[in-house]
Parts: structure tokens; sequence; C-alpha cells
């Protein structure tokens, strides 16, 4: 794993002149200028906030750096890092449900900004913008997603939660959620609530819960093949038809 980190080159992003955002970026294995890639946004957990540009590489992201992954999935992939005393969403993870604030948070606006700003910038193929992430980030997944639902060709909430209120508005999304059944940090609820929502809405989601598993279901998520499989299969264009 240790090597898969040289894959993620550091890089900070300024918006409107003054926030920074940190983030590492991976860029596809021999990149040919002529094809659009597809691009993953991962959002990390609690425990990996900071502003070393390190830690967020710390769970699971670094999977996608895996010499097998990285021939049979060249992308890009995107890893943001939210400071210290910040949310991905000013949410309480440990309740058993939550309203979607009013305005994204402050590092979870930034990082939509700077993914559009790559988008600008690089051979992206915006049929297939994946995002995905752990704990804080998967309430970060649930939220971007309800926000900005026509951004995104698929998801993978792993250990989050969302606001069922809006189920509605995220039901065509491919969306495969992943939750431990004894998860003492983030309710297993939570995702439960978010996937019967969504099929009440009228959409189809994916979900898997491992069975006597506490907080960690990223290690097992992020080494099963069939989720990179499901994911990198999912385009926006399969929706329109």
């Amino acid at each position: 794993q240790g090597q898969n980190e040289n894959f993620f080159e550091k890089q900070f992003f300024i918006s409107h002149s003054v926030d920074t955002l940190n983030y590492r970026l991976m860029k596809p294995s021999n990149l040919d200028k002529t094809k659009k890639y597809p691009l993953v946004l991962f959002l990390h957990g609690a425990g990996e906030r900071g502003n070393d540009n390190a830690k967020q590489l710390t769970n699971g992201v670094l999977n996608f750096a895996s010499s097998f992954n990285r021939t049979m999935y060249p992308c890009y992939v995107m890893v943001p890092q939210c400071a210290t005393g910040y949310k991905w969403v000013d949410v309480d993870w440990k309740l058993p449900s939550s309203i979607q604030p009013e305005k994204p948070s402050v590092y979870l606006e930034r990082t939509i900004f700077l993914l559009d700003s790559l988008v600008n910038k690089l051979d992206i193929d915006t049929n297939r913008i994946y995002i995905t992430g752990i704990s804080m980030g998967g309430f970060g997944v649930w939220d971007a997603m309800s926000r900005w639902p026509w951004k995104f060709a698929a998801a993978v909430p792993v250990c989050g939660g969302g606001d069922t209120a809006k189920a509605a508005f995220i039901k065509d999304i491919p969306v495969w959620a992943f939750h431990g059944d004894i998860d003492k940090v983030v309710m297993t609820s939570r995702s439960r609530d978010m996937i019967t929502s969504i099929k009440k809405a009228g959409g189809f989601p994916k979900y898997t819960e491992y069975l006597n598993t506490g907080h960690n279901s990223w290690t097992e998520t992020y080494s099963n093949p069939e989720m990179f499989e499901w994911l990198f299969s999912q385009s926006k264009e399969n929706r329109k038809k």
C-alpha cells in the first residue's frame, strides 16, 4: 500500500481567491490524450481530517491504485482533505436521522468547485463521475448526491447516512451502500433507511450489510473486486435509455 501512495500527487486548489483545499490526485496509468477517463471522488472519514494532505489516503482509497485496478480501470481519483473541526456535512453522525442543512458545508462546496475545475481542465468522461466515501465521507456522499444529482453516474456510500426526505432526488443514481451490522459509531439503520426510502421513491439501490462487523466496513468494501466492476460499469448514458 505504501508505494500506492506515490500514485497520488499532492495538489492544492484555491477557489474564490482565498479558500484553499488540499487534495491528492491519481491520474490514469498510460494516460492517452485522445481518450476521456472516469473520475472517482473519494471522501475520507473524520479521523483523517487535517492539513497534512496525507492522512486522507489512510483508509480504502489506495485500493484504487492497486496494479490490477489501475490496469483494469484507468481513471482519475480525487481525494480532498477536510480540515480539522470541519465536516463534509454539518450534521450529528450519532443520531438515528438527520435533516439536510440548507447549504453545503464549506469543504464539500470547495470540493465540488474543485471537481468542476478538473472537469474543465482534464480529459474526464462526464458520464462517468463516481462518488464514494467512508463514515463522515459516507454522509458526504449522500449529501452531495442529493444536492448535485446530475453530476454523478454512481455512488458508493460506506457506513454513512443521509436525509431520507431527499430520496426522490437520488432515486435514478445507481447506489451500492455498505454498512456493518454492529456499527457503534454510525447506526446501521442510517444506511438501511436511505435504501428503503430510495426503493419507496422508485429507485433500485444495492445494499450490502456485513455480519458481525463494526464501524470498519471499508476494508472489505474497497478490497471487493465486484464493487469495482460494478462501479466502473456505470454510466449516465445507460440511465438515459
